[in-house]
C-alpha cells in the first residue's frame, strides 16, 4: 500500500491531524488533547518533600534527647562569657589559663554552698520548731483568728485533728514520702548536671582562644573581624552586667543583715543572701519575691510581733528605692543598664522557653542583644517634635532648697 503524500499545510505534515503517522515519522500533535506528561521537576519535588519531612522527625526526635546537653551547652556558654573577664585578668598577671578558671570557679561554688547552706539550714530548723511547738504555733493562729475574725475555733480539737494518726494532716505527710524520695532524686539529677555544666564552663572559658581561632580559621578575614568584635562585646556586656549584679546583691546582702539583726529576726545572715541575691536576680518582682520568707519567718517566730514583721517589710521597700536612685544608676554606669519592661519581658519569654533557667539567662542574653544591636547599625539625627521631647534634666540646688530659701527671703522682706 502506498504512503499517503505529505502536505506541508497540515500539522504534522499530514492531510488529517486525527491519522496516526507510519513508522519513522512524526506524530502529529492535537491542540485539543491534554498533556498528560508529568512535569520534569516532579521527581526532585517527591524526594526532596519526603526527604525533608523524614529529617524533621529525625530532627524533633535528636532535639528531644539532646535538649538537657544543649541546655547544659547554653548555659555554660553564658557562664564562659561572665567569668572570661576575671580569667583574662589573671592570665595578663601570668595565671595559666587553665588555673585562673578553676580558681574562679571554685569561688562561685564555695558562693552558691554558702547560700544553699545558710538557706537550707534556715529552712530546716525552721521545720524541726515547726514539728517541735505545733501545739504554741497552733495556739498562737487559733487565737490570732479567734480575736481579729471572731471565730470559735477550739485550739485543742485542732490540735488533736493534727496528731490523729487517721486524720488530713497525718495522711497528708504519710503521702509525701514518695514525693520525698522523688526530689533526693532530682536533687542528685540536679547535681549532677550542675557539675555537667561547670565542666562545659572550665573547658570554654580555659581554652577560648584556641575555640576562637579554630572559628576563624573557618571564616575570612573581614567575617573574623566581625565575629570577634560581636564575641569580646558578648564577653563585656554579660560580664559586666553579672558583676555588677553581684555588686548590687552584696551590698543589698550587708545593709539587710545589719537590719535583720537590729530587728531580731532569727537567722539573719540567711534571710540577708536570700533577699540580695533574689531581688537582684528575678527582675521586677525579684524585691517581693525575697520580701516574703523573711515577713512570714518573722511573723512566725516565737516572741515576735505583726508590727516587727510590716516594719522588716518596709525595711525591704526602702532599701529597693534607696538602690533604684543611688546605688544602681552608679555601679550599672560602665555595663549595660536595662529597661525594667525589657527585663521583666525577657524574663517571661525565657521561662515560657526555658523555665527557670531560661529566666535567669534572658537577663544576660537580652543584655547582650541589645549591646550588639547597639553598637551595630548606623544612626541619624532625630528630628525635632513633641513626641520626641525629653524632660530636661534639673542640675543645680534642689527644689527643697529653692524653696527654703524662697520662704526666708520672703520671711525677711515681711
Amino acid at each position: 500500500m502506498a504512503e499517503p503524500a505529505p502536505d506541508e499545510t497540515a500539522p504534522g505534515g499530514y492531510a488529517r491531524p486525527d491519522e496516526s503517522a507510519p513508522a519513522g515519522y512524526p506524530r502529529p500533535e492535537d491542540p485539543d488533547r491534554p498533556d498528560r506528561r508529568l512535569p520534569p521537576w516532579f521527581g526532585r519535588g517527591v524526594v526532596v518533600f519526603w526527604a525533608g519531612w523524614i529529617g524533621s522527625l529525625v530532627f524533633r526526635w535528636s532535639f528531644s534527647r539532646l535538649s538537657n546537653l544543649l541546655l547544659l551547652l547554653l548555659v555554660s556558654l553564658f557562664l564562659s562569657l561572665a567569668i572570661e573577664p576575671g580569667v583574662n585578668r589573671l592570665a595578663q598577671r601570668g595565671w595559666k589559663r587553665g588555673r585562673a578558671t578553676a580558681f574562679i570557679l571554685l569561688i562561685m561554688l564555695a558562693a552558691i554552698g554558702l547560700f544553699v547552706g545558710a538557706i537550707g539550714t534556715l529552712v530546716g530548723g525552721q521545720v524541726a520548731d515547726l514539728l517541735q511547738n505545733t501545739e504554741q504555733y497552733v495556739n498562737r493562729a487559733v487565737s490570732f483568728l479567734n480575736d481579729n475574725f471572731g471565730t470559735r475555733i477550739d485550739p485543742g480539737a485542732v490540735i488533736i485533728d493534727i496528731q490523729d494518726e487517721n486524720g488530713v494532716f497525718q495522711r497528708f505527710i504519710r503521702s509525701q514520702r514518695d514525693d520525698a524520695l522523688r526530689l533526693s532524686a532530682n536533687v542528685v539529677g540536679g547535681l549532677f548536671q550542675v557539675f555537667s555544666a561547670l565542666l562545659f564552663t572550665f573547658y570554654l572559658a580555659a581554652d577560648g582562644p584556641k575555640l576562637r581561632r579554630v572559628i576563624c580559621s573557618w571564616l575570612s578575614p573581614a567575617r573574623q573581624v566581625t565575629v570577634l568584635k560581636t564575641w569580646e562585646l558578648a564577653i563585656d556586656k554579660t560580664g559586666g552586667y553579672l558583676y555588677s549584679r553581684a555588686l548590687l546583691a552584696g551590698l543589698s546582702a550587708v545593709f539587710h543583715w545589719i537590719a535583720f539583726s537590729l530587728l531580731g529576726v532569727p537567722a539573719p545572715i540567711a534571710l540577708a543572701l536570700w533577699v540580695g541575691i533574689v531581688s537582684q536576680f528575678i527582675p521586677v518582682v525579684g524585691t517581693y519575691i525575697a520580701g516574703v520568707l523573711p515577713v512570714v519567718i518573722t511573723l512566725v517566730n516565737p516572741g515576735s510581733s505583726p508590727i516587727r514583721g510590716v516594719i522588716a517589710f518596709g525595711v525591704i521597700m526602702a532599701y529597693q528605692q534607696l538602690e533604684n536612685y543611688l546605688f544602681a544608676p552608679k555601679i550599672t554606669a560602665k555595663t549595660l543598664s536595662l529597661h525594667p519592661a525589657i527585663a521583666f519581658g525577657s524574663a517571661l519569654a525565657g521561662a515560657a522557653l526555658l523555665g527557670p533557667i531560661g529566666a535567669i539567662l534572658a537577663l544576660p542574653g537580652s543584655a547582650m542583644i541589645q549591646a550588639v544591636i547597639t553598637e551595630t547599625g548606623g544612626r541619624f539625627r532625630v528630628v525635632s517634635s513633641p513626641l520626641t521631647r525629653l524632660e530636661p534634666k534639673r542640675r543645680g540646688v534642689p527644689a527643697w532648697r529653692r524653696a527654703l530659701r524662697r520662704r526666708r527671703d520672703q520671711a525677711g522682706g515681711a
